[in-house]
């Protein structure tokens, strides 16, 4: 049975299973990214709920394994030459899945480069863009008098919108014919954004065609069900 005791974070949050991936997320657009990819890959592993309301993420039992103080974290006691590893920033996390398994990315190379396009291009505009678009148009932001920053995010956000619904024309999914990391890094914001964030009639998502077709895929599976509710939220 592997050993973890030399990882703070397991103090608070105790492996019962340490043979299995440790999860440590929250049910956010980022973490279930984690969570989806993992019920999709039949991968063992236990989940731990960082309840980010209650600033878990800034414990130095958290910390000591991301830095960055943000959710989901894993720690996988059987990394590269069987030794643990621990991952944080979920795209690094998807791509480490993928690697493991060699599933959910193209087995040639400039395949899994254009997977890992697309996976950037959630981390570095869908994800951020979206997520200050939910604040300013649903939470403390929508106080503020000065419209400009939610127009801004508003904009930018239908540009996004507008350059997933160009790739998916043709397609259904992100990589074309088979569903990816690609295409669980991006389910989650999007249902956000017009579900939780309510921004539906803001970025006019009923103009488009194929973005709505392919959530409504994604929804579908039963991994990315089971995904999004995974870790509870207590």
């Amino acid at each position: 049975m592997p050993d973890l005791s030399a990882f703070p974070i397991t103090a608070r949050w105790p492996a019962r299973h340490p043979d299995r991936i440790q999860l440590y997320s929250f049910p956010t657009p980022n973490g279930v990214k984690v969570s989806i990819a993992l019920e999709e890959l039949g991968l063992p592993y236990e989940a731990h709920t960082v309840a980010i309301g209650k600033n878990e993420t800034w414990t130095p039992e958290f910390l000591s394994l991301n830095p960055n103080g943000k959710i989901p974290a894993i720690l996988d006691p059987d990394g590269p030459g069987g030794k643990p590893l621990a991952l944080f920033e979920s795209g690094a996390i998807l791509m480490y899945l993928a690697e493991k398994t060699g599933r959910l990315i193209p087995a040639d190379l400039a395949g899994r480069y254009e997977t890992a396009q697309w996976l950037f291009f959630q981390m570095a505009a869908v994800g951020p863009i979206f997520g200050q678009l939910g604040y300013f148009h649903k939470f403390a932001g929508r106080e503020i008098e000065d419209k400009r920053p939610l127009n801004r995010y508003r904009d930018e956000s239908k540009r996004l919108l507008g350059v997933l619904e160009t790739r998916l024309s043709g397609r259904d999914w992100v990589m074309g014919a088979d569903y990816t990391i690609a295409d669980i890094a991006m389910l989650g914001w999007v249902r956000n954004l017009i579900g939780f964030y309510e921004a539906r009639e803001l970025v006019e998502y009923d103009a488009l065609t194929h973005v709505p077709a392919w959530l409504e895929r994604g929804l579908a599976r039963p991994a990315v069900q089971r995904g999004l509710e995974i870790p509870p939220r207590g």
